[in-house]
């Protein structure tokens, strides 16, 4: 298709009400004036989707998943409606499209289901009319006609998977943080924002249980090299940029999953000889006992017997960056 495209997906909190969709419409219609051709990504608002699940729940210990997909589905539906009336309203023509709408297409389950292609000559279509097309995340639809759930941040495979069947120029990634840092910035202080980063960098942090992307969307991302931007929906900082670029033996994030494990991450990291023999002495100084420690390519992680406080999470931070 000609044209410029851009690919915007807008996680839960972005669409979380009334006030916040209107941000997010201001936005989509600075995309158009800049782009020819904007495809908008939505979640369901807010806690919806776990909403939805708990109501299934009270009235059935086991719901049967086919009924629990055509529920909790309704929610990114809602998200995708309100936006279209809103860009109605402020004379932005735009259309609203359910996965199956939109031509996505998955496995048969209809929980954590893959997407196995889409077409997107409906979409392609709306767009050569000139308008927003604003598409449901998290869905899609399969071999049965029946609506399929792609499983926890299917959004953002929804936004990558689009992104890349129609060759977009990029696909912007919102929520309510601005990029990926080399740490949690809500706990370390001095974690700084990264310009960029690599595709298998950003698996490994996902990986490890940094809530930043789906690791899903990062491997769509990186086998169709879609360039995939992380922003704050409510900034105009700029936000990190994914792809295959990689920057040899530089740490790009410290990360602690759950309490007992700290990783870093980077291209190249086992071959940092002088960072490895760091971990060591804090490992030492501290007197902390450790199970094991793995290192690999791209990470380095260590794996501790006992609770691991923030304060030895920042000392890792601190020798790493």
């Amino acid at each position: 298709m000609k044209g410029k495209i851009v690919v915007l997906k807008f996680g839960g909190s972005s669409v979380a009400d009334n006030e916040k969709l209107k941000i997010v419409a201001n936005k989509v219609i600075g995309y158009k004036k800049e782009y020819k051709n904007v495809v908008v990504i939505l979640s369901a608002q807010g806690k919806t989707t776990d909403r939805l699940i708990g109501e299934a729940m009270e009235l059935s210990k086991n719901p049967d998943k086919r009924e629990t997909a055509m529920l909790i589905s309704t929610g990114e539906q809602v998200s995708i409606a309100k936006l279209a009336i809103l860009l109605d309203e402020m004379n932005v023509p735009a259309i609203s499209l359910t996965g199956w709408q939109a031509g996505i297409r998955s496995s048969i389950a209809n929980k954590c289901a893959i997407i196995e292609n889409i077409d997107v000559s409906r979409i392609e279509q709306e767009l050569k009319d000139d308008k927003i097309v604003i598409v449901a995340g998290f869905q899609g639809v399969n071999a049965k006609n029946d609506i399929s759930t792609l499983g926890r941040g299917g959004s953002d495979t929804t936004a990558v998977a689009v992104a890349a069947a129609l060759d977009a120029d990029k696909c912007y990634i919102f929520s309510d943080v601005d990029g990926v840092y080399t740490a949690d910035p809500n706990k370390i202080k001095e974690a700084k924002k990264l310009q960029n980063i690599s595709y298998k960098e950003m698996i490994e942090i996902s990986n490890e249980g940094a809530k930043v992307l789906h690791d899903r969307s990062i491997k769509i991302g990186e086998k169709f090299d879609v360039p995939i931007v992380t922003k704050s929906t409510f900034s105009e900082k700029e936000g990190t940029c994914l792809s295959k670029n990689i920057e040899e033996n530089t740490v790009k994030s410290v990360v602690k999953k759950d309490v007992t494990k700290i990783s870093i991450i980077g291209e190249g990291i086992m071959r940092n000889t002088k960072l490895i023999e760091k971990i060591i002495n804090i490992i030492e100084s501290e007197e902390v006992e450790v199970l094991r420690i793995e290192i690999l390519d791209s990470k380095i992680s260590v794996i501790f017997k006992e609770i691991v406080t923030d304060s030895i999470w920042q000392k890792f931070h601190e020798v790493s960056i």
